[in-house]
């Protein structure tokens, strides 16, 4: 063990040691334990024979609770192994003893108080079950057995350790040798054996576990002030010399400080609105961005504005607004987010909607309301069609975004208002320019493109981290990225830095048969929750409840008076830490960050640049830091850092030409009002003939909704995707009452997380499902004390049904036709650390559609050069499948077969044969053809070689 120079020097004095009696250091007084081979009187440290040290004690404790590790059903608490191990002492066991080895051995020992969940491994059989949460002091080594790996290396799970006496003993001894190791490094560093000993004791006084339910254990470490933290770049430094560091830094980009580029207002705003400036947001300069958007603004232009992360864009329509609202009361504006934060839409009080309606001048909303609720009943909305301001346009592609904003304009003019005006912020993105003008179907000459930042920055540092288990050289380094992210997280948290983790990990399969957008946001919520509970558990071990008070995790799914207490408390600033999906990425001013953790690759250049521009708001120094993955991605961007800052941003692309999304926009569009031909406009030359084919057609010549979707088309029609139904999760008290509705989950999550016997995640906290109904498509769950996971086990076909189209290569064929997606979930294991405690089977109704997709079969010839250089041809198809995806610009909206990795790297060979194909299929629900353009692009691939 290396020596910490720190080790000593927050020690305290003499005066804060108890007064026990000091134990001499002798030979005599020295003793083997059962791991000491060589009996009594055993050296410890060869080079010094009078400094010896009393080795007996930690022989029992590590003989005790090795085997108490070994038994999954013994909570490792100090009261359960206190009695055995003075038993072998034969003097009491003090607290002060277990902290000064915690003090010598801070990497391999637990000594801490938890919650009790954090030790129980049984789940409740019944409502009267569940016990109020107690403090419990845990004792344990953080180098249990973690388990057997099978033969099928593809499996990420392993079966339970065995518990042999040989393998206790294998234990035993390397605890000895760490023991041994960290007293000579102690030893060799004072004069004489008498110093050691006082120092280990002072040191041993900031191990002392305090309870943190009685009045006494307010906190002896406090949390610096925000506003008054060290540099990043001191942080960096120190991050180097902390145990946790072994050169997992790979990269750093310093990005320096930049001054703001201050332009004067001409003409200048008036009086009022300059001190609502001034008294509200402390503005009274403009940026050069700013000041030339409210200009184009005020000469009645289009604008779009991609500029960087925290540059003050708001304003630049919040002051064009206000000088309307100045001259002109009645003006009203419209302005759409993202996301659900702050919004009109379906959370927004019934009794809310219609004072909303007839008295307010700005509506927030987003895509999704006007979709469903603004569109369909635009002469309730009339009064909003003025100005329209669209936030965050990097996030309208794909399916969202498609023809929703041309139904507006169309709505705009009908009601007397060709002139309504559209403003677009944006992070920095390739062409924002051309993306609005596909949006809106505004011409390229009405829209004024603003690129230059004008905004001030700090200094902000970007690291490239790669976690000791993605390296060759540490493969049997027992830690994951969660746990980097969550000790890195920490560590700026108890220096005052406000930090957001942003949870993108592996990309679990049983998530990718859905929507390939979804793909992403299943797994991440479960990431998410983990994560949260990854910090309870360390923070709850390093008694830092202080720390975990001030810590949330922010994900979808949560209700919306969650999400809004949440945003509320890290506005203010009193959140230290959020654990966040990309939900965060997008629209929400959470106020101030110091820091942003990337937990994977965020999928693209323009969001990894979105999240790390989080941080660093009002010029401070900010960190961001990439915690990679150990996929090819994220591997390639370590091995060419350069290509995250010198690479054009992602190019941004809306398919528009899509004729079933086309007919579904104009059957909502004919619902809004009649379409006419002059619609042609909006919605381009191919309207006509899908209006003669779809729609209904009176004698004038005006087009109506089918009558097949009436009484209200814009239900069956999704612009996210499939419109699932939701299982309710209802959380139920020990008395057995119904208390609150915890979530919604969609179909396609449902069946993955809620099942009899599963632990459901939220807040990081363990729910255990104890009934579910299908019919009623409802769960009920219990606050559970467990501290294992569960993870599904299922059954999942991807196959070809029927085929419409064939297209001819030189090697092989592509086909295209009817897909049937199967997925049934048979059974659940019990995990902890990644071990399986136990496998139960379920009974489960399974997941059944179709859809349409297009196969490629893969030639013999290329199976056999796979099995020359020993790659499996399963791995190599799945791999294949996700390289055509990710340079497949509507990847989102298309789906693909992923196999469990235990089954592509199966030791044995399979009894189920399956053809070698690459298979792609419409996501189900979505109807937007995205398949079709898939496979009529198909050449592209193989052109690719």
């Amino acid at each position: 063990m290396d020596h910490d120079p720190s080790f000593m020097q927050n020690c305290g004095t003499s005066e804060n040691v108890p007064n026990n009696e000091k134990r001499r250091l002798s030979p005599d007084n020295v003793h083997s334990g059962p791991g000491d081979k060589q009996g009594k009187g055993k050296k410890l440290c060869q080079d010094n024979d009078q400094a010896m040290w009393p080795q007996y004690f930690h022989d029992a404790l590590s003989a005790v609770l090795a085997f108490v590790s070994s038994k999954n059903s013994i909570p490792t608490t100090y009261t359960t192994v206190k009695s055995s191990v003075e038993n072998l002492l034969k003097f009491p066991l003090e607290i002060s003893s277990i902290a000064e080895l915690k003090a010598l051995l801070p990497d391999l020992i637990i000594f801490s108080y938890s919650q009790s969940d954090s030790i129980q491994v049984e789940e409740p059989q019944e409502r009267t079950a569940v016990r109020k949460q107690t403090q419990v002091l845990v004792l344990d080594f953080k180098d249990r057995p973690k388990g057997q790996r099978t033969r099928n290396y593809g499996f990420q799970y392993r079966k339970p350790p065995k518990s042999t006496n040989a393998s206790l003993q294998k234990i035993l001894h390397k605890r000895n040798d760490m023991f041994r190791e960290a007293v000579n490094e102690l030893l060799r560093t004072f004069e004489s054996p008498e110093n050691a000993v006082e120092y280990l004791r002072r040191a041993a006084y900031q191990h002392m576990p305090t309870d943190p339910t009685t009045p006494s254990s307010s906190n002896i470490l406090r949390i610096p002030d925000p506003e008054n933290r060290i540099s990043m770049n001191d942080v960096i430094s120190q991050i180097k010399n902390e145990r946790f560091y072994h050169q997992q830094l790979v990269f750093r980009r310093t990005i320096e400080a930049k001054k703001a580029k201050i332009v004067t207002l001409d003409p200048p705003l008036s009086p009022m609105i300059s001190q609502v400036l001034v008294s509200c947001r402390k503005i009274s300069l403009f940026y050069s961005h700013q000041v030339a958007a409210i200009h184009a603004i005020s000469n009645g232009k289009n604008v779009v504005v991609s500029t960087s992360t925290a540059s003050g864009k708001s304003l630049i329509y919040q002051v064009p607004i206000l000088k309307h609202l100045e001259q002109n009361p009645d003006v009203t504006a419209i302005l759409v987010y993202p996301t659900k934060a702050y919004t009109y839409d379906g959370d927004t009080a019934q009794e809310s909607r219609a004072i909303i309606r007839q008295a307010a001048s700005l509506l927030f909303t987003n895509f999704d309301t006007l979709h469903m609720s603004i569109l369909p009943y635009e002469e309730l909305w009339r009064r909003y069609f003025f100005i329209d301001m669209f936030n965050e346009l990097h996030y309208y592609s794909g399916l969202l975004g498609r023809k929703i904003v041309r139904r507006l304009r169309r709505l705009c003019a009908a009601v007397g208002n060709r002139h309504v005006q559209f403003v677009s912020c944006t992070a920095t993105i390739f062409n924002p320019l051309s993306h609005m003008q596909v949006l809106t179907g505004l011409a390229i000459s009405d829209i004024v493109v603003i690129l230059e930042d004008g905004a001030p920055s700090g200094q902000k540092d970007i690291l490239l981290w790669n976690p000791r288990a993605n390296r060759e050289d540490s493969k049997t380094v027992e830690s994951s990225g969660i746990s980097e992210a969550t000790t890195l997280m920490i560590y700026l948290m108890t220096r005052g830095i406000r930090v957001i983790l942003f949870c993108k990990v592996g990309i679990s399969r049983l998530y990718t048969y859905f929507r390939n957008s979804d793909m992403y946001t299943l797994k991440l919520r479960k990431v998410c929750e983990l994560a949260m509970k990854s910090l309870i558990t360390t923070l709850g071990n390093e008694g830092r409840h202080d720390i975990l008070q001030r810590v949330k995790p922010y994900r979808g799914g949560y209700s919306a008076t969650e999400r809004r207490a949440i945003e509320r408390d890290a506005f203010s600033g009193h959140l230290l830490g959020i654990i966040a999906t990309n939900a965060l990425e997008l629209g929400v001013d959470i106020g101030i960050l110091d820091a942003v953790i990337m937990l994977g690759f965020p999928g693209t250049i323009s969001s990894f640049r979105q999240q790390a521009g989080r941080a660093g708001r009002r010029a401070r120094d900010s960190l961001a830091i990439l915690i990679a993955d150990p996929f090819p991605i994220d591997q390639h961007y370590l091995e060419h850092p350069t290509e995250l800052f010198e690479q054009k941003s992602d190019d941004i692309n809306i398919d528009i030409n899509s004729l079933e999304v086309l007919e579904a926009h104009l059957q909502c569009a004919a619902y809004e009002m009649p379409i006419c031909a002059t619609d042609e406009t909006y919605f381009g030359p191919t309207m006509l003939q899908i209006c003669e084919e779809k729609l209904s057609k009176d004698n004038d010549g005006w087009f109506y909704t089918n009558p097949e979707l009436l009484p209200f088309p814009a239900k069956d029609i999704s612009i996210r995707g499939a419109i699932e139904d939701k299982y309710t999760v209802i959380r139920v008290r020990s008395s057995g009452k119904a208390d609150i509705v915890l979530e919604e989950l969609e179909v396609s999550r449902a069946m993955f997380e809620l099942y009899e016997g599963g632990v459901f995640m939220h807040q990081g906290m363990a729910f255990v499902v104890k009934e579910i109904n299908h019919d009623l498509q409802l769960a009920i769950v219990l606050r559970a004390n467990v501290n294992y996971i569960t993870s599904p086990r299922d059954y999942t076909n991807v196959d070809a049904l029927e085929t419409r189209r064939i297209k001819e290569f030189p090697t092989t064929r592509a086909f295209y036709g009817r897909v049937n997606i199967y997925v049934k979930v048979f059974g659940f294991f019990k995990i902890k650390d990644n071990v399986i405690l136990d496998a139960v089977e379920l009974e489960t109704p399974a997941w059944d559609r179709e859809t349409t997709g297009f196969w490629i079969d893969v030639s013999e010839t290329t199976l056999n050069l796979l099995k020359e250089n020993q790659i499996a041809p399963s791995a190599a198809i799945h791999s294949a499948q996700h390289a055509f995806l990710n340079q497949f610009y509507l990847a989102r909206d298309v789906g693909t077969e992923c196999k469990a990795p235990e089954k592509e790297y199966k030791a044995t060979e399979s009894r189920r044969k399956r053809p070698a194909r690459l298979i792609f299929y419409d996501s189900i629900g979505k109807g937007g053809g995205v398949a079709t353009k898939a496979f009529d692009n198909s050449r592209w691939l193989f052109a690719l070689g």
